[in-house]
């Protein structure tokens, strides 16, 4: 737990495409097995500096997500271990059936990192944004699913899954992050992190939501309203235990996620509580739309993902 690194809600000096690109070299160095794959986007996410330092171990795929995905595969049986990257909608959406069956089904070691998801895709617009890559991923067995808050988590989490075996999938914006953790934070499987603790209401948040649940909190506070703060990187498996006490300890719970309320970390939520602590729920997301072009803080407030829409949300669950 942490009680002051996020309270000033800084932006990070390092991208997340940095860390990412960073972290990936630095492991391939020390791993010969470990192969970087590109769908034509290193540029995008930094990965050049391996393709000029190790460039034996960097394959560019070209725009062909699907064939990425087989190539990938192949090495995995040959005993590589494969980092695939490419935009999120690109990694699920687009090449689901071969990550499904070459992937999932044939139990293959795949880390494969979702980049510019949700409304962080920017300019990129509709088409690139992708508001249902995490509940594609939850459907496929056995798959570990992370969506990473900051650099500090993501290069955390990088190291983490290059020594485990098989498919796992991290979430993640290309650009700067609010900075939430200071380096040395370590963030396990199947965990969440108690971000700050009050009694009459729980806020679980992934992703670029922790910043906004954090800022929510603090405006509740100031109007009397103790808000506990969980950041849920660890969307699959998910943390139940977590989960069932602070449903208790409150009793009423948001969740906050640059994702389709159906199928990510909101639907991951309700089914614990369905299941084992039933407590008013409501969900802050997504709903019944598609991505559209547009900056970040802009098209959070077209989609509702902001600091206010979850006061908003803990307020009317405390009138109930």
């Amino acid at each position: 737990m942490i009680e002051s690194a996020a309270a000033s809600y800084e932006v990070e000096n390092v991208e997340m495409r940095q860390a990412y690109a960073s972290t990936l070299l630095e492991l391939a160095k020390q791993n010969p097995n470990i192969i970087a794959l590109e769908a034509d986007l290193m540029s995008s996410i930094s990965t050049n500096k391996i393709q000029e330092q190790i460039p034996n171990q960097l394959i560019n795929c070209g725009i062909m997500e699907a064939n990425m995905m087989g190539i990938a595969a192949g090495l995995a049986l040959t005993g590589k271990i494969p980092f695939l990257h490419t935009f999120a909608q690109f990694a699920t959406r687009r090449a689901f059936d071969q990550l499904f069956v070459s992937g999932g089904y044939a139990r293959l070691n795949l880390k494969i990192l979702g980049s510019d998801s949700g409304v962080t895709a920017e300019h990129n617009g509709g088409t690139h944004m992708a508001f249902e890559d995490l509940g594609l991923l939850r459907l496929i067995p056995n798959a570990v699913v992370y969506e990473a808050s900051d650099s500090t988590m993501l290069s955390y989490l990088l190291r983490k899954v290059s020594g485990e075996y098989g498919v796992h999938y991290i979430r993640t914006m290309r650009k700067a992050a609010v900075r939430i953790y200071n380096f040395g934070e370590t963030f396990e499987e199947g965990k969440g992190k108690l971000l700050r603790e009050g009694g009459d209401a729980t806020i679980i948040a992934s992703g670029i939501m922790v910043a906004e649940a954090l800022k929510a909190a603090d405006i509740l506070h100031d109007n009397g309203v103790q808000a506990t703060v969980i950041d849920m990187y660890s969307i699959k498996p998910i943390d139940k235990e977590l989960i069932i006490k602070y449903a208790k300890k409150t009793g009423a719970i948001v969740t906050a996620e640059n994702h389709n309320v159906i199928g990510g970390l909101g639907s991951a939520v309700a089914e614990v509580l369905s299941e084992h602590c039933p407590v008013p729920l409501r969900r802050i997301g997504v709903k019944e739309q598609f991505g559209q072009v547009g900056k970040t803080e802009y098209l959070k407030e077209v989609y509702n993902l902001t600091a206010k829409n979850i006061v908003e949300s803990v307020r009317e669950l405390k009138s109930q």
